[in-house]
């Protein structure tokens, strides 16, 4: 089970241990955005922080229409009681959590500033 709160601008957010190159962990503040398809996207200080290795180049559209190119990384995020393998996105911006890394899961979202975000797996 994971816990977070929603934030005063009323955004599902969660805390995370993400690693990457051996001994290199770093805690993240991520939102969740069910409007993402991907597992989780960061920024490139953290990326270079963590020393992710680069797996490739992706392409999304935006909201507006517009397409962009962005680099994809392995990383291991702490995630529902062990360690999974999973591919992030660099964007600079706050760091997203996206429906990929949430598949399986229940998500709850008391909305109001202060509310419980409770992500569990989903009943069998």
């Amino acid at each position: 089970m994971i816990e977070g709160t929603v934030n005063e601008w009323l955004e599902a957010a969660i805390t995370l241990t993400v690693g990457g190159a051996p001994g290199s962990e770093s805690r993240v503040d991520a939102v969740i955005d069910t409007g993402y398809s991907g597992q989780l996207t960061l920024p490139s200080r953290e990326i270079t922080g963590l020393g992710l290795q680069r797996v490739g180049v992706s392409r999304a559209t935006l909201a507006d229409g517009s397409r962009v190119d962005f680099n994809v990384y392995n990383a291991t995020v702490h995630w529902s009681g062990g360690a999974l393998d999973i591919l992030v996105d660099e964007a600079d911006a706050v760091p997203l959590v996206g429906m990929d890394l949430l598949h399986g899961h229940r998500l709850q979202i008391d909305v109001e500033s202060g509310g419980r975000v409770l992500i569990e797996p989903a009943a069998a």
